[in-house]
């Protein structure tokens, strides 16, 4: 029997427990209710409890309240995706209960646990029962009751890991969505083997062995090198304030559109902005001025930009040591794919972090990222609803001012790269923004990576998915008649703006037929189509 851990015992229990989770992170990865490319929960929580280990493995800790306080560090700048930064949270919670103890007892860690659950709670703004929240929850409880009987730490963890295991198997009867693909919630089985590993060691003395994973293993974070070669010479902004507020900017892009690439027009009611890569900025101009008064206009040379920053910076110095001196606001955007990061580039966006479906970053990469822009005011535009609560950790860890857009796409991040404005405060750009994400619509067509039923639609292995705000709404064989029942299921009366990005497996051809497709269907409609490079994905598609 076992009354107490010291340090060197409550370090080898988290290592225990982390490589438990590690080596069935496949399998909670597999435990996606959506059958799309996107189950990445066991990724996200191995790669988040591997930064605790790491540090676990690297230090020296004299106290129990040392180990706990660096798991929480560790994993809080680790975390990945809202299944990281949750278990972040708890673990935070832990540590808050053991601080000042050099060693820990039976009512230590049942205490502890309970407060790492009350902290991932607070964490999450609409907590959803039927989760990891609801597995760790019940286990707490459960640790708490048992301490009515016994002080020996394996009996106290037995009962918390039972409890927990007969949680997560009642959670398809909290989450129907759950029973229809007939799995248990992915994050409370990561919870679930976690305190499985920390039995195993109190149980045999022996750490659980990690049977697969690098700890060094990390996504590449970082901006990427924009391509020598720049086709169409001038970077051209500038906004159009509308004589006519009625009159439509339909005529004016297709005018345009052949005179450049990287488009981008967004008509407001009053204004347009624009933006275009051009080798002709007088002609873009004087199409504009046909539809009012041009303001904030900004006319860059980027092949003599490029030509400078090459010669100015050292071979071997990073970026940030090169970049522009120190200006009012700031950008930090989430993006997978050459074409998707050019585009940010182009809009500028000073870092891009490579991240998306299946490849969350870590708290830690968007913190880097936010350090290296020369700013202090940094917008961070995270792009997928499950990067922004680790986007969200960087606000209390930087000291510069990070305002962070719940942009859960790439086309809303756009959308709020758009609606800033540079002779505006903060406060103002960042309602600004948010106002203007919400004016859109996003969807997406991808692979479905499993056969299964949801919401009453037969799905195989293989079929095309189409996405609206999150749910499928079209089942297919060929991407691009999937990507036009897409725009059809967005689109309103009033939409103005169809924007379509096409990922790296999607010939340029085929993108063009898909794009005629949605002009026939949509003629009042202004089509634009950009080459995004972006993985699993077909297309990623916004309506406004």
């Amino acid at each position: 029997m076992a009354f107490t851990l010291d340090a060197a015992g409550l370090r080898q229990m988290y290592i225990s427990a982390n490589n438990r989770l590690c080596n069935q992170k496949e399998i909670l990865n597999e435990l996606n209710v959506f059958p799309v490319p996107d189950g990445d929960t066991g990724s996200n929580m191995s790669m988040t409890v591997l930064a605790a280990t790491r540090e676990l493995m690297e230090g020296r800790f004299a106290t129990c309240e040392a180990v706990a306080l660096a798991v929480a560090r560790s994993s809080l700048r680790g975390a990945r995706g809202n299944s990281g930064v949750i278990l972040s949270q708890f673990f935070r919670g832990i540590a808050k209960r053991l601080a000042g103890c050099e060693l820990v007892d039976a009512t230590d860690i049942a205490e502890a646990f309970t407060e790492g659950v009350e902290n991932a709670y607070r964490a999450v703004m609409k907590p959803t029962e039927g989760t990891m929240l609801t597995v760790a929850r019940d286990g707490a409880k459960a640790g708490m009751q048992a301490l009515e009987e016994t002080g020996d730490l394996t009996e106290l963890l037995r009962a918390v890991t039972t409890a927990a295991q007969h949680s997560l198997d009642r959670t398809p009867d909290i989450l129907p969505q759950l029973k229809a693909a007939g799995v248990v919630d992915s994050g409370g089985q990561g919870v679930v083997y976690l305190l499985e590993g920390a039995l195993s060691f109190a149980e045999t003395g022996e750490v659980v062995p990690l049977r697969e994973g690098d700890l060094k293993a990390s996504i590449p974070a970082g901006a990427q090198a924009a391509e020598a070669d720049i086709p169409f010479q001038y970077c051209t902004e500038f906004i159009i304030q509308k004589d006519n507020p009625a009159a439509s900017s339909k005529l004016f892009t297709q005018n345009i559109q052949k005179k450049g690439d990287s488009m981008v027009v967004v008509d407001d009611g009053e204004i347009i902005k624009v933006h275009i890569h051009t080798n002709n900025p007088g002609a873009v101009i004087e199409r504009a001025l046909k539809l009012g008064q041009l303001i904030n206009i900004k006319v860059d040379n980027m092949k003599y930009q490029h030509t400078e920053l090459s010669a100015k910076a050292p071979k071997d110095a990073p970026a940030s040591e090169s970049a522009a001196s120190e200006k009012p606001f700031g950008f930090v955007a989430v993006a997978a794919g050459d074409g998707l990061r050019q585009i940010f580039s182009d809009m500028g966006v000073d870092e891009v972090v490579e991240g998306g479906q299946t490849m969350n970053p870590s708290t830690e990469d968007i913190l880097e990222a936010v350090e290296r822009v020369p700013s202090e005011t940094v917008f961070v535009l995270p792009n997928n609803k499950n990067i922004v609560m680790a986007a969200k950790q960087c606000v209390d860890l930087s000291k510069k001012a990070v305002h962070v857009i719940a942009t859960r796409s790439v086309p809303a991040g756009i959308s709020a790269v758009l609606a800033f404005d540079p002779q505006k405060g903060a406060a103002e750009n960042e309602a600004a923004m948010e106002k203007a994400v919400g004016r859109l619509h996003a969807g997406s067509v991808t692979y479905a990576v499993r056969d299964t039923t949801v919401d009453g639609k037969q799905i195989k292995k293989g079929d095309i998915l189409g996405m609206a705000e999150g749910k499928i709404v079209q089942v297919g064989s060929e991407p691009g008649t999937v990507l036009t029942d897409v725009v059809s299921a967005m689109a309103k009366d009033d939409s103005e703006i169809i924007s379509v990005f096409y990922g790296e497996d999607v010939p340029a051809e085929e993108a063009a037929l898909a794009e005629e497709s949605i002009e026939e269907k949509f003629p009042d409609c202004d089509v634009l189509l950009h080459r995004g490079g972006q993985p699993l994905y077909h297309y990623i598609v916004s309506v406004e």
